[in-house]
């Protein structure tokens, strides 16, 4: 009985399944097709970094201390313009250390005396979970000739873990993976990882992208086991703001946020993936 009870819900779960491979499937195409020309992709990924700020400000909120979020806000789209000019590294520090100033100069005049700290961590954290790991795609761009080919190798990689994770783990999942969140299993992420490593060693076949497939599996590796690790910080800040979704952009999908939790990580961990293997000299 139990065992036909359980079948019966992984047949209702399809439809559902269905509708968020395309959804991933249509997202990942819009940012693949803005990938062409350097300042499309700067604008989609502002705003795809704004709007998971915006989402992320709503689960502080939830916490009752918000983040400062216009100063949040500016050092976020800093960070990508920044990237996008080729001098995020020379003035990031500069920019972290304006956005600490700014947020704790702000926050005294925001909110209660009890939490301001909290108000302050908060919107630094912001700005580098959303604006700092979210520039390294910019940077992945704007490299000399081999840009828009790394970037779309970047996206290809976290979509597969992402799509894979999710066809392997409601077809075969039984194993929970974290308490953190139930519906993800140890199938799905070794589905999700295999596939991308998979992936990787493909990159052989692309003369664009220079990469053996050594490399390659290598480069898979660690980016899928980087944006299933980013899926699960997402998870972790949801269940403390006790939500089940950070937004409702995509609706009953969830957020912008929800959708691009694991391209947090994903696209920092691409690239020194790359550095590492030399593929990237800067």
């Amino acid at each position: 009985m139990a065992t036909a009870s359980s079948a019966t819900q992984r047949t209702q779960r399809f439809p559902d399944l269905t509708r968020r491979v395309v959804y991933g499937l249509a997202v990942a195409a819009v940012v693949l097709g803005s990938v062409v020309n350097l300042w499309t992709f700067v604008a989609v990924v502002l705003f795809i970094t704004l709007g998971s700020l915006y989402e992320l400000a709503g689960l502080t909120a939830r916490k009752e201390q918000p983040l400062v979020f216009p100063v949040a806000a500016i050092a976020v789209a800093s960070y990508i313009v920044l990237a996008a000019l080729g001098v995020q590294h020379t003035y990031e520090r500069v920019l972290l250390a304006g956005t600490l100033i700014a947020s704790l100069a702000v926050s005294l005049f925001i909110g209660t005396r009890r939490g301001y700290i909290a108000r302050s961590a908060f919107t630094l954290f912001s700005v580098l979970y959303i604006g700092w790991l979210g520039s390294y795609f910019i940077a992945l761009r704007t490299l000399p000739a081999v840009g828009a080919a790394f970037t779309i190798a970047c996206v290809v990689l976290i979509s597969s873990t992402d799509t894979f994770a999710m066809l392997v783990g409601s077809a075969f999942g039984r194993t929970p993976l974290s308490s953190i969140s139930p519906k993800k299993t140890w199938e799905g992420a070794a589905g999700g990882f295999l596939a991308t490593v998979a992936f990787g060693a493909a990159f052989a076949l692309v003369p664009q992208l220079g990469v053996p497939w050594w490399d390659g599996m290598l480069i898979g590796a660690i980016t899928s086991f980087a944006a299933q690790a980013g899926d699960l910080v997402e998870s972790a800040l949801k269940r403390d703001a006790q939500v089940k979704d950070a937004g409702t952009f995509l609706g009953s999908h969830g957020g912008i946020l929800d959708r691009f939790d694991s391209y947090t990580f994903g696209g920092i961990a691409f690239y020194g993936a790359m550095y590492l293997t030399h593929h990237i000299l800067r």
